[in-house]
């Protein structure tokens, strides 16, 4: 009888170890596309890659999400690229760090009037750059730009977001924590 139990944990630690990491990605996409706001907006994650720093998000015209001239409105054109530029930093620098938002500036360029597009990266020469420079303490401002694209390729608009990150040890925010992690007893999405 004490077998079972036994053998029950080393297969829930093997599943984690092996299966988790495959799934994970899928879940994360299909949490984020039936985030309620996100649903209402139209908004979708076409593809998403944390461990690339990679994410490409869309955002069809609809009756939901039109202004008062038909065309996008610009807090769902806004929406559609707000927590990814946190979320992939906080995924790629790990637990040793805090990523807030600090501030974002949107640019409107072109009335949207069809399927929007934006493709948001994070190289990993960016990643190297923020450890090199908060190895320190000190606090690191970091500005990122990201077009959002008609179907034609055409700017609709431009939103630059700049982050604050620094090594938790040295942060006023230690207890951050991120409500999309891997924890030792289940995947908490």
């Amino acid at each position: 009888m004490n077998l079972l139990p036994k053998k029950l944990g080393t297969l829930k630690r093997n599943a984690k170890k092996n299966i988790v990491p495959l799934l994970t990605p899928y879940l994360l996409k299909l949490r984020i596309n039936t985030f309620a706001p996100y649903i209402g907006a139209g908004i979708k994650i076409e593809h998403i890659n944390l461990d690339q720093g990679l994410c490409v998000v869309s955002m069809g015209l609809n009756s939901f999400n039109k202004n008062i001239v038909g065309t996008q409105f610009g807090g769902s054109l806004y929406s559609m690229v707000d927590p990814f530029y946190m979320l992939m930093l906080m995924h790629q620098l790990g637990s040793s760090y805090v990523v807030w938002d600090k501030s974002s500036h949107i640019e409107f360029i072109a009335p949207g009037n069809s399927k929007v597009t934006a493709r948001i990266k994070i190289p990993s020469a960016e990643v190297i750059a923020i450890q090199e420079l908060a190895k320190d303490g000190e606090p690191v401002f970091r500005e990122y730009k990201v077009d959002i694209v008609d179907e034609q390729q055409k700017v609709i608009a431009t939103v630059s977001k700049t982050l604050y990150i620094r090594l938790r040890k040295y942060s006023k925010s230690k207890h951050q924590t991120s409500r999309i992690e891997n924890s030792e007893d289940e995947l908490k999405i």
